[in-house]
């Protein structure tokens, strides 16, 4: 078989971020230039009353610098890379593929690192949390980008009919990134741990920024965590690639 056709260029974003946009099979994505920096991860004022337990402590983090999705993964990159979709709403290619375990997460990502000649990979917990918040140009949301949840992420309390959502269909955050509230919940590569050192056992791995199935905003905070097992597939539940 042809090898796939792949080419990155780089541009700046309308938020005055670089992205760099790479062409796999005919279908492009952008990545987002985050620059490293140190911030405070979980349960920060901004989150006033909403936060879990496991959000806490509050704790700083040193974060070096990485690229991340501008946008979830589509439909239209999920297939070009690995020939098949397999999201419950399949009805238009430019929302976010869903229904893709952690384990399914990392054979596209292998398969795409064949196909670029990249290092892609699931973003760490403490990556996506700076990059939502805004990394070092972050205003203090409580959401991706705003306090007002309507303007940045698709839940039931706004879907316009039931599922997904178009990528980038709402205001992106203050790094010109979208939907990192909402649409779809976005593994992580890390295994689920406690904050405050409690031992979790299993292999558990987190899950980030709320779904379009979600019927309170609460649950697509910069902060919020769940997590499931690598093998779990569900119709709000995709990813977000970094580099």
């Amino acid at each position: 078989s042809q090898p796939a056709k792949t080419r990155s260029t780089t541009t700046k974003s309308n938020a005055g971020s670089a992205t760099q946009t790479f062409t796999v099979n005919g279908v492009s994505f952008k990545m987002v230039s985050v620059q490293g920096g140190t911030f405070t991860m979980g349960a920060t004022s901004e989150q006033g009353s909403d936060f879990y337990d496991d959000e806490k402590p509050a704790h700083q983090v040193q974060v070096s610098s990485f690229l991340i999705g501008q946008t979830e993964v589509t439909q239209e990159l999920w297939q070009a890379v690995m020939g098949s979709n397999p999201s419950w709403f399949s009805g238009s290619m430019k929302h976010p593929v869903e229904n893709v375990s952690w384990d399914d997460c990392q054979t596209f990502i292998r398969k795409l690192n064949q196909l670029t000649g990249k290092n892609f990979r699931l973003p760490t917990e403490a990556e996506w949390e700076y990059a939502a918040r805004g990394g070092n140009k972050s205003k203090g949301y409580k959401y991706s980008g705003s306090n007002s949840f309507g303007s940045v992420a698709w839940c039931v309390e706004n879907l316009p009919e039931d599922g997904t959502q178009p990528v980038a269909t709402k205001q992106p955050n203050e790094l010109g990134i979208y939907d990192m509230s909402g649409n779809v919940w976005e593994w992580c590569q890390d295994k689920y741990y406690r904050y405050d050192g409690r031992k979790v056992e299993g292999s558990f791995r987190v899950i980030r920024g709320g779904g379009w199935n979600d019927f309170v905003a609460r649950d697509c905070r910069v902060s919020f965590r769940f997590s499931s097992s690598p093998d779990y597939r569900f119709f709000d539940l995709g990813l977000r690639l970094a580099l």
